[in-house]
């Protein structure tokens, strides 16, 4: 799944695919992620056209519905320059699960394109803009989920690297860390029992653990684990990672 041939980064300007969950839920993740990216040059843009990436439907098996959608963004995100997106989930479906329901379409080499050029937040930051080792101060203990789709990719890796490097932050590990949430997107629709006997199996050791918060860098884990947290009457605060790296800005007192 890793996305190797990516456009090369020739200028700091971006687009920002924002999904489906910052524009529903998690407004907040998208300002978090403009700010961090302003702070260190970035122009971003904003394509007003955008909707989805087409995952639900990809995941459902409605190929020919995602497919509609992944035409749509094509469209919406044109030009050359890079797409960054605060969802490994949602960056993992643009370059390695469009192209897989596109292998037999005329538009294939339209996909594989925007694919190039999509990058996930800390992906982005490490190994597009080799920033490793990030400004500011962050108190507290935060335990990292990685996400399972982010799996493969240099995400998981690149959002370890810029937490571990936050003066005053300890990454706290836990329990059966690499295993799912139980979420899965339409899994957990159909599969709600088991889906939620996941969570709550890795929402125990993650309070085990003694965390502050709990940070990902896919909205739709934490929205599932805050969600069963908040059922059980135990609640979890969560963090996106880009609400964590701009908060520490703040704190460092090197953003205002």
């Amino acid at each position: 799944m890793l996305n190797h041939d990516r456009s090369p980064i020739t200028e700091r300007r971006v687009q920002l695919m924002a999904t489906c969950l910052c524009d529903a839920f998690y407004d907040d993740v998208a300002r978090a992620t403009v700010e961090v990216l302003e702070h260190f040059g970035v122009t971003v843009e904003f394509p007003e056209g955008q909707t989805c990436c087409g995952q639900p439907a990809f995941n459902g098996g409605d190929w020919a519905a995602s497919r509609k959608v992944v035409r749509h963004t094509v469209k919406t995100f044109a030009g050359s320059v890079p797409v960054v997106v605060p969802s490994g989930s949602c960056a993992a479906m643009m370059f390695h699960g469009a192209p897989l329901e596109f292998e037999r379409e005329g538009d294939l080499a339209e996909v594989e394109a925007l694919g190039r050029r999509t990058w996930e937040l800390a992906d982005y930051l490490v190994n597009g803009l080799g920033i490793t080792s990030w400004p500011g101060r962050y108190e507290g203990r935060l335990a990292f989920h990685r996400s399972c789709h982010s799996r493969g990719t240099a995400t998981g890796e690149a959002a370890q690297r810029l937490l571990e490097s936050i003066p005053g932050l300890t990454v706290v590990p836990f329990g059966e860390g690499e295993q799912c949430c139980g979420f899965g997107g339409t899994f957990s629709v159909s599969f709600p029992t088991i889906s939620s006997a996941m969570g709550s199996l890795k929402l125990e050791h993650i309070r085990a653990a003694q965390p502050d918060a709990l940070v990902s860098v896919d909205m739709s884990c934490l929205m599932h684990l805050g969600g069963l947290a908040d059922k059980e009457g135990r609640p979890v605060r969560i963090l996106h990672l880009a609400q964590v790296l701009r908060d520490s800005l703040r704190q460092g007192g090197v953003l205002r």
